[in-house]
């Protein structure tokens, strides 16, 4: 017995003394730990002010109802199914049959609601008895942060992500600065498996990441997104997209990118106004008859004899979409009616000999190399020059109407807003400012790429045959007297690389006669510009149209009038009478609902999706919906008792 306490003594002895320390540490660490405190991530918001991408608490509900006592459970029963049923719709006969069959089987994980709110969360916490807690009442809110758009799926690639899929768009780009800093603080384990704080200050305070401050206007944004939209679905286009820009600071005031799904229905699937580098037709002859103009080489009163509209350089074959051809006509006519042959035979005689110094214009106009965003993704260029191993005797040619080069939207509307610029060349940009709590860190001014591109003398005559072209050219199809537009039409045969078809027959590359890009990019006003637009539709379907006077430039001029009528630009009249008594009748028939005084639910099939969003929050909805444009279906009936606060889900297509 004494050996046995002797043997106790020692063993405590040692344990105090010998082991103490460690022991003490593994107790401290069983009781006491380092929570994590996160940081809010920044938002994202428009020039104007409108929330863009912002952080929103999502809960998912779900009920231990083992910990419920049956006299508890009994009694409030009753009261919950009804708060249920309020609340989600399901009769409170049928949350009553779940919570009782819940029981019945011991469920501890009962699944109530997924993906609620936050002002929903605290509501359900306020039911019977929720009210009581975890403990008491199997109350189980499990909560997660999810990234949320305000303004649904517009602009939605451009904004962009940081998650799981990777890192894209502005919100990629900014990752470091939008995520901000965590903090610290300690925690003590009191009964019951809970933590609570040990002092009141933390031992580090969050840092909460930096607003980003777009340069997107969200008024300009939706037109230009249901302008591009629209006319994707009449031509049942495979993608396209749509860039408005903003001439002097170089500021993107809407970027729209739109690819069809096996449905027919429309998502920003690609950034490709960033991203997709190709051949683009006739808006590159922008680029070789200011060459030769600003070289001095020909006059716009230059007359080129186009023929009977084909000629053949070194076997290849030039047309022009007349039939006949145009015959002599001048270089600026040439232009306005976007001749292929009389571009051809300017280039031809006077650069065949010296095609580097076509070249080194085409550098000068931004054409050679990426623009350089910060946004990940960027196509790349090409230019072929006379030192490359595929440089033929028909590619100077061949570049000077846009084929054989390579460049994307940005770039060419880079080049047409220079021109608008008085050839100040501007960098294309996304973001104005990066700001937190309230106080502007970091500013990003305008960059300017190129101070002068041509000549003022060559920037006069270029900006009226581009007048020219909606007056008496190509585009005069989108004229309107009361607002004044320059731009040029593009419409490229797309190439087919060489491949098999179904039957396994090995097809040669070629420039299909079935598949075609049209496009259309230029500013407005003409005298003034304000703002410089690309509108690019491939694969339109050919029975329907695809040159890009007939697909793309209708784009350019909606988004344009509309711009003219929502936000004046200078006091030109804008009384387009035969496009805007529809405009002007549906405002009056929308301001009209806004004011009424509902007690019903109103019917908004039809409507757009931003007015019929308006409408139900201002009389005391909460709006849910899928898809973009205009609305296809309602879960609350037309006729229906108006509960405010009640939820109606709308379905956009």
């Amino acid at each position: 017995m004494t050996i046995f306490l002797l043997a106790v003594i020692v063993r405590v002895i040692n344990i105090q003394y010998s082991q103490g320390e460690k022991y003490r540490k593994l107790s401290t660490e069983l009781t006491i730990r380092q929570d994590t405190i996160y940081a809010n991530r920044g938002n994202v918001y428009g020039s104007d002010g409108n929330l863009l991408a912002t952080s929103m608490s999502k809960f998912t509900i779900r009920m231990d109802v083992v910990a419920v006592k049956d006299v508890v459970f009994e009694k409030n029963i009753a009261g919950l199914s009804k708060e249920l049923s309020r609340m989600f719709g399901n009769t409170a006969n049928y949350y009553q049959q779940k919570l009782r069959t819940a029981k019945k089987r011991k469920n501890r994980y009962l699944l109530i609601a997924r993906n609620i709110g936050y002002n929903d969360y605290l509501k359900i916490k306020k039911f019977p008895i929720f009210n009581l807690g975890v403990y008491k009442g199997g109350f189980i809110a499990e909560h997660r942060t999810v990234r949320a758009h305000p303004i649904g799926k517009i602009a939605e690639r451009t904004i962009g992500y940081d998650d799981y899929r990777g890192e894209a768009g502005i919100e990629g780009a900014f990752a470091d600065y939008m995520q901000g800093e965590n903090g610290l603080r300690w925690k003590q384990k009191i009964a019951k498996n809970q933590w609570k704080p040990i002092n009141d200050v933390n031992e580090k305070e969050p840092i909460d990441g930096h607003d980003i401050i777009t340069t997107i206007d969200v008024n300009i944004q939706d037109i230009t997104h249901h302008a591009l939209l629209r006319q994707l679905e009449y031509f049942e286009a495979e993608h396209g997209c749509a860039v408005v820009m903003e001439t002097a600071t170089g500021e993107i005031k809407a970027i729209s990118n739109l690819g069809r799904t096996t449905k027919g229905k429309y998502y920003e699937k690609r950034n490709y106004a960033v991203w997709e580098s190709h051949e683009p037709g006739s808006t590159f002859k922008l680029a070789s008859l200011m060459a030769a103009l600003d070289d001095k080489l020909i006059d716009t009163s230059t007359v080129v004899d186009t023929e009977k509209g084909r000629i053949y350089i070194h076997g290849k074959k030039v047309e022009d979409s007349k039939r006949g051809g145009y015959g002599k006509i001048s270089a600026a006519r040439v232009f306005e009616v976007s001749s292929n042959v009389g571009i051809v035979k300017l280039i031809k005689k006077h650069y065949d000999e010296k095609p580097q110094k076509f070249i080194d214009k085409l550098e000068k106009y931004g054409f050679t190399k990426p623009i350089g965003f910060q946004i990940k993704g960027e196509g790349k260029p090409y230019i072929p020059k006379p030192t490359d191993k595929a440089w033929s005797k028909i590619s100077l040619e061949w570049m000077s109407w846009g084929y054989g080069v390579s460049v994307t939207p940005m770039q060419t509307l880079m080049f047409y807003n220079a021109v608008a610029n008085n050839g100040v060349m501007v960098k294309p940009r996304f973001i104005k400012e990066l700001r937190r709590q309230e106080k502007t860190e970091k500013l990003f001014e305008t960059e300017i790429v190129n101070e002068k591109i041509a000549s003022d003398e060559t920037l006069k005559k270029i900006r009226k045959v581009m007048e020219n072209v909606v007056i008496k050219g190509t585009a005069d199809n989108i004229y309107s007297p009361n607002f004044s537009m320059a731009g040029k039409t593009g419409t490229a045969k797309k190439y087919i690389p060489r491949h098999k078809n179904e039957k396994g027959e090995t097809i040669s590359g070629h420039y299909s006669t079935k598949h075609y890009v049209a496009s259309f990019a230029g500013f407005f006003p003409a005298d003034k510009p304000r703002y410089s637009c690309i509108v690019v539709i491939h694969d339109p379907k050919k029975e329907k149209g695809y040159y890009g006077a007939t697909v793309a430039a209708p784009v350019f001029k909606k988004i344009a009038q509309k711009i003219y009528t929502t936000t004046p630009i200078d006091n030109q009249s804008v009384d387009d009478k035969t496009e805007f008594a529809s405009i002007e009748k549906q405002y009056l028939k929308f301001n009209g609902q806004l004011s009424k005084e509902y007690s019903k639910v109103p019917n908004v099939k039809g409507m757009s999706g931003m007015d019929a969003l308006s409408l139900l929050e201002n009389i005391g909805l909460k709006v849910k919906f899928s898809g973009v444009g205009k609305v296809e279906s309602q879960s609350l009936k037309k006729g229906e008792k108006l509960i405010k606060g009640a939820t109606i889900i709308l379905k956009l297509s």
